[in-house]
């Protein structure tokens, strides 16, 4: 409503038409102003009918739905990171992780490029363990397998 009257508002302008206008003239009053707030709606909803129907020509409709599909929260990626901040907020790092966190992570899905580079890093960390190992029996002292040994020679 307009004008928000209350209905003591109201109250006092039927007591005020009363008394102005009188009893016996009141009805038609009222008539003729039920008639003439009938005759405005009905122009108000035509005029509204009009500018609708201009805008749906003009495909003003269109461009709003476009409008709303680009910024919606999905299309932007932001139904993710409420997800993520979701997560993050019930997160408690007091708490031990549940067993099988890390097999889980070990096992997640790995992009292409992120498999390659796990790939790289696995096949040098064994390159590398090799090295070592090869470093260490270079250094140990060679033994002679024909000599006695001290702990299993019973002569000694």
């Amino acid at each position: 409503m307009p004008f928000d009257i209350g209905f003591s508002e109201l109250l006092v302008i039927g007591i005020v038409a009363l008394i102005v206008i009188g009893p016996r003239d009141l009805p038609g009053l009222f008539r003729t102003l039920g008639r003439f707030t009938g005759k405005m709606r009905g122009m108000a909803r035509e005029f509204s009918r009009a500018m609708e129907a201009a805008a749906d020509e003009a495909g003003v409709k269109d461009v709003g739905k476009d409008l709303k599909g680009m910024t919606s929260s999905k299309n932007l990626g932001l139904d993710k990171l409420n997800e993520a901040a979701a997560k993050f907020e019930s997160w408690d790092p007091k708490r031990a992780p549940k067993t099988g966190d890390a097999e889980r992570a070990a096992k997640a899905k790995k992009g292409p490029e992120t498999q390659k580079l796990a790939d790289e890093k696995a096949a040098k960390s064994a390159a590398l363990k090799e090295d070592v190992s090869k470093k260490k029996a270079a250094k140990a002292p060679v033994e002679d397998p024909a000599a006695p040994d001290e702990k299993t020679d019973p002569a000694a």
